[in-house]
């Protein structure tokens, strides 16, 4: 009997720089193909020098919402499959809610929400036929938590997540896996200045959000996270039988989210009597789940 893994195609948007690209240079060490996006893929040159027909490089900015469906066709032309789609180009914005403009917002939306969502729908046929994948959504602790300046920023992920955990029970039957990370900081250019966008300052917000704001851009280049640890884990976590449908990733987002979820289960207890009183009178007796 063959035990030898097969040779796994993957999709990776966002590839040239953080994340996606030690995803995708992890995947090619291990002698898989990869399907690498970026709106400037002639970044993916040094990895397409040693890697060669492995790598299959594109141009596509995750926002063209009808562009997934052709990368996801020329993966199986060129490679003949898609196992594992890792939907992870994005970037970060600053600014308050008073400060944000429709389109700035619509702008997160568009990357981390319905971007991510017309790669999943261009792969599923594929996956579907297959009866195998793995579909990774890179979101945030950002995307469990949130706090000022950064809401535009967390609705994309907040909604990305939702949308997610729906996907993930509508796919299993297929054979589909859905595996959601949320990553602390991590060493890439997100915090970058000129990379992380920032919204036309308010001064009536300087001392409601300024400390964030500098903080922001102050970490880049400190962050505690490695890219290349956290490929290794992501690709060990789509090996793993048992693996969760949310994977925080990296020290900073196992202590912060640990905190939301102990302090929403707390607030849910406090107020779970007055929560129950909405309900009509001797129909529903509530069954408390905690």
């Amino acid at each position: 009997m063959d035990t030898t893994p097969r040779t796994k195609t993957w999709i990776i948007t966002g590839a040239t720089s953080g994340l996606g690209r030690a995803l995708a240079e992890a995947a090619l060490e291990a002698g898989d193909r990869v399907v690498g996006t970026a709106r400037r893929p002639e970044r993916l040159d040094p990895l397409k020098a040693r890697y060669g027909e492995r790598l299959s490089a594109i141009q596509h900015d995750v926002r063209d919402i009808e562009g997934a469906e052709a990368v996801v066709a020329h993966a199986v032309d060129v490679f003949g499959a898609v196992d594992v789609l890792v939907n992870n180009a994005g970037a970060g914005q600053v600014g308050a809610a008073e400060e944000v403009t429709d389109a700035e917002l619509r702008d997160m939306l568009d990357q981390h929400l319905f971007g991510p969502a017309a790669y999943v729908r261009a792969v599923l046929p594929v996956m579907r036929e297959a009866r195998s994948g793995a579909i990774v959504q890179l979101s945030s602790q950002g995307g469990r938590r949130s706090f000022p300046a950064v809401g535009s920023y967390s609705a994309g992920k907040f909604a990305l997540e939702g949308w997610s955990e729906a996907l993930a029970g509508e796919v299993a039957p297929f054979g589909i896996r859905v595996l959601i990370v949320e990553p602390s900081r991590f060493r890439t250019q997100f915090n970058a200045d000129g990379v992380l966008r920032a919204a036309a300052r308010n001064s009536a917000y300087d001392e409601v959000i300024g400390a964030v704001r500098a903080d922001m851009v102050g970490a880049d280049g400190m962050q505690e996270g490695d890219p290349v640890r956290a490929a290794a884990v992501i690709r060990r976590m789509l090996n793993e039988p048992d693996a969760p449908l949310r994977l925080a990733l990296g020290a900073e987002a196992v202590k912060n989210l640990t905190a939301v979820h102990q302090r929403d289960l707390a607030d849910l207890r406090q107020w779970a009597g007055v929560s129950e009183s909405a309900d009509f009178p001797g129909l529903n007796p509530a069954v408390r789940a905690f």
